[in-house]
């Protein structure tokens, strides 16, 4: 009853955004504020009902087929957001850079912290895989480095942006190694990201599916694809209200991308957190550092497609502040995943980092 109520929810507000077009347009503060207020909620809702589903698709599918479902349907509402701004014809050559490294700062430093003192404080130290976090380090530290960092120091062009030729060389060697870190995950090192007493069953062959569980699997997919695509075509007018908001509230620049970073990973992270709190570490791993590769590894190609068709400029290179911030969360996440235990300290390090972030938004 309540997947129902929130596919009809969902696609009630798109045939009556559709329906009003341009009725929608210069309405005034308090209308547009009430608007901005309404489709935020369909839109999180929607995204919920995504979880849901994706949930339902982690029981049929098993680990870690199941979280990956989530990070890419999470990953589809990002690139849907950022790109509804970037098309709506305001040159905004930062937006996909700042909402990117909001989503990087949120997930390694917010989510991660917050679950580690709540898992900390009610489990002691908790359990995870180790060789799944490395590979997903592996994969997060090069690209992150290629993404952020690079621009800033290449001589083809200035101001943190790439040549035409880099961005497309860079888009191919991102999916590349995303492409590789997929087929690792899901193939034959698939129990590197299993709960690690669930290794050594997870190397045995795969028992087949009971019947009519293909149907099941079908059904979920079908409503996650309808959950999603409300959210997808909501998104170019809460991006809108989003931005002329932010401008006549004369907000720093940076605080759209992170607004967008936050609708997001709200379910993403509210997931992690759950299953962090019952001492499922490797799941809330598995969502977390699966975000940050996945933003990375698919958002940036995107976010420079869209440049492309769009004949914008982006910038991806982070300011000096901001430099210093990743590299220091980089090294983080390598000592608190560097063993096979973690504790209340890493997740106190990590919030630090998070709040510093914040801080540094309002006062650079």
């Amino acid at each position: 009853m309540k997947t129902a109520a929130r596919l009809v929810i969902g696609w009630a507000a798109v045939a009556a955004v559709f329906a009003a077009g341009g009725l929608l347009a210069g309405l005034a503060p308090l209308p547009e504020a009430l608007l901005f207020a309404g489709l935020l909620i369909v839109i999180l809702w929607s995204a919920f009902g995504v979880v849901a589903e994706a949930d339902h698709l982690a029981e049929l599918l098993k680990e870690p087929l199941g979280t990956l479902i989530l990070t890419l349907a999470i990953v589809l509402i990002e690139v849907a957001l950022i790109s509804a701004v970037m098309l709506g014809g305001k040159d905004a050559p930062t937006l996909g850079r700042d909402t990117m490294f909001a989503v990087l700062m949120i997930v390694l430093n917010g989510i991660v912290g917050l679950g580690l003192l709540i898992g900390g404080f009610r489990h002691g130290e908790q359990r995870y895989n180790l060789q799944g976090a490395s590979a997903y380090l592996a994969v997060i530290i090069p690209l992150s480095v290629i993404a952020f960092l690079l621009p800033n120091f290449t001589k083809s062009t200035e101001g943190g942006t790439l040549s035409s030729a880099q961005e497309i060389a860079f888009s191919i060697f991102t999916l590349m190694l995303y492409a590789i870190f997929l087929f690792v995950q899901t193939g034959r090192h698939q129990a590197f990201f299993l709960e690690p007493e669930g290794r050594d069953a997870a190397i045995e062959p795969a028992e087949p599916r009971p019947a009519g569980q293909g149907g099941a699997i079908a059904r979920h997919a079908a409503i996650l694809v309808l959950s999603i695509l409300p959210i997808v075509l909501l998104s170019k007018k809460l991006a809108m209200l989003l931005e002329h908001g932010l401008s006549a509230a004369n907000a720093p620049a940076a605080l759209g991308g992170v607004l967008i970073a936050i609708i997001v990973l709200a379910p993403e992270g509210i997931s992690a957190l759950r299953a962090v709190s019952a001492n499922q570490l490797q799941r809330g791993v598995n969502l977390c550092l699966g975000a940050a590769a996945s933003t990375i590894g698919l958002t940036v190609p995107a976010v420079i497609v869209v440049s492309i068709i769009s004949d914008q400029t982006i910038v991806l290179g982070l300011p000096p502040a901001e430099m210093i911030l990743l590299a220091t969360t980089l090294v983080l996440c390598t000592l608190t995943f560097s063993g096979v235990r973690t504790t209340i300290l890493e997740g106190a390090m990590h919030l630090v980092m998070f709040f510093v972030y914040l801080t540094l938004i309002f006062s650079p």
